[in-house]
């Protein structure tokens, strides 16, 4: 079997690439990693699209049998950009994870399979991730499994309701208030990426990050 995955440059997920390899090294010797899609190559059997911030052609879709998009909610709500991180910021501590497959239409093609995973109201934003990437792997290696076994895709669930999309966050989203508590924005401070998108505040004129770590 051969699979390649897309990560975008800035992706939370490039990481983990070794961790993601060794999880799905007994399905395939063949795994290739790409940042953007028009580098993706024809005729493989999977692409997984793990973490990647652009609207993907439908042209590219074709070079793979199935593309895989891991996407943690419970779609069709929830549609869009950093909806764990969104639901968090949302005082949401049962978070439902769906594997999906790519379409031409942002979060809107069939899903393989939907679980609810419980997120403790105490976890920091590197041990937010890692629960993501395990239980994201979990549901790639089911539908890896299925496929090999059964030889066919298995039948997607079929969702009615109304859908809800979630925006594109950036850096101005990590601004904390400095009139409000500290424990009313905990859940802001503790899913901020200090790296690439750090909680923040200004006062006097100035602008202050902030790290947060458990002692």
């Amino acid at each position: 079997m051969k699979i390649q995955i897309l990560i975008s440059k800035g992706s939370w997920a490039n990481k983990y690439k070794e961790k993601i390899t060794r999880s799905l090294k007994k399905f395939s010797d063949n795994i290739i990693f790409f940042d953007d899609h028009k580098k993706l190559k024809k005729g493989f059997d999977i692409n997984i699209i793990f973490s990647y911030f652009s609207k993907i052609p439908k042209k590219y879709l074709f070079y793979s049998k199935n593309n895989l998009v891991p996407h943690e909610s419970q779609l069709p709500k929830g549609k869009g950009m950093s909806p764990l991180t969104w639901q968090i910021i949302e005082k949401k501590n049962k978070i439902y994870f769906s594997l999906i497959e790519a379409s031409k239409k942002i979060d809107g093609g069939s899903i393989y399979y939907q679980k609810p995973v419980k997120f403790k109201k105490d976890l920091l934003f590197q041990e937010i991730k890692e629960i993501q990437l395990l239980e994201n792997l979990k549901l790639i290696k089911k539908f890896i499994i299925h496929l090999k076994n059964k030889k066919e895709i298995p039948c997607f669930i079929k969702k009615n309701g109304t859908g809800s999309f979630y925006r594109k966050r950036t850096p101005l989203d990590s601004e904390l208030n400095i009139n409000r508590s500290l424990k009313s924005q905990f859940n802001l401070l503790r899913i901020s990426d200090y790296n690439n998108y750090p909680a923040f505040f200004k006062i006097f004129g100035k602008k202050y990050k902030i790290k947060i770590s458990r002692l």
